[in-house]
């Protein structure tokens, strides 16, 4: 992923830490190992105001160690441009991840974590159709509240998976009638494509295996955290931006396990 850095810049971002490479357990490798699996940048400082209060976060980001020649290869082998293995591919390998971390982060004891899906018209235009946009800013708020705390974007994750262009085609199918799960599926995609096991590397890595305290609705973040040795000490509901704009979306979820209030 990094064949295009100058190798003296890269050697220097070793040399001073600000750039690792760690295995599926969290821990730091060699970066020519053959167990790297993940690279990681940083701290980066990141200013930027929560509530009214100028916050200089720590940024992380995160991606696989994979060079874009072994990406291009696989794709050709793939002959559906809509298979299954090949979303897999590019949201895998491909998707630059962040975690946003108060100062402090890697010394906390069970800070607070929120892992966010990536939302590009919640997050970034302000859309009222889901409560990803309220739910993102809430938990920057309650990390600062709490004084401790990360939030850890997935950036693949548009759609549950699919991608902002199908996502787009799935809004118009939502207003014929269809749910948010019933229109992924009627493209051929999946209800949920979504894959966690990135996150919980890089928090084994920055925390050192020290539990969580995940800020989520959704029960399935806390199962793919624990599959891959993320341990999560417990589990803070964050129900906010609910409008009339989005209580078919928000029903939708809790219909599939989603931990919402049942007077929606």
């Amino acid at each position: 992923m990094f064949s295009y850095i100058d190798k003296t810049i890269r050697e220097n971002l070793e040399k001073t830490h600000l750039l690792v490479a760690i295995d599926e357990s969290g821990n730091e490798v060699p970066s020519d190992s053959k167990d790297a699996l993940m690279s990681v940048l940083g701290p980066v400082p990141l200013p930027r105001k929560i509530q009214g209060q100028q916050i200089t976060l720590e940024w992380y980001p995160f991606v696989r160690k994979t060079e874009l020649g072994h990406v291009l290869a696989a794709a050709h082998q793939v002959e559906d441009g809509n298979s299954e293995e090949f979303r897999n591919l590019l949201q895998t390998h491909m998707s630059i991840n962040s975690v946003f971390a108060l100062p402090g982060f890697r010394d906390a004891e069970k800070p607070l974590v929120r892992i966010h899906s990536c939302c590009l018209t919640g997050d970034i235009f302000g859309s009222q159709r889901c409560d990803c946009g309220p739910q993102l800013e809430g938990a920057f708020e309650k990390i600062l509240e709490e004084g401790n705390g990360a939030v850890v974007y997935m950036s693949g994750h548009e759609g549950r998976g699919i991608g902002l262009w199908a996502k787009a085609i799935t809004y118009l199918l939502q207003d014929s009638g269809q749910d948010t799960y019933e229109a992924n599926v009627a493209l051929g995609l999946p209800e949920d494509s979504r894959d966690f096991s990135d996150a919980a590397i890089a928090l084994k890595y920055l925390l050192k295996g020290k539990p969580v305290r995940l800020l989520s609705n959704n029960p399935a973040k806390r199962e793919h955290l624990e599959k891959h040795q993320q341990e999560v000490s417990q589990v803070v509901p964050l129900v906010v931006g609910i409008s009339e704009h989005n209580l078919r979306y928000i029903r939708s979820k809790r219909r599939k396990g989603h931990l919402l209030p049942s007077d929606l």
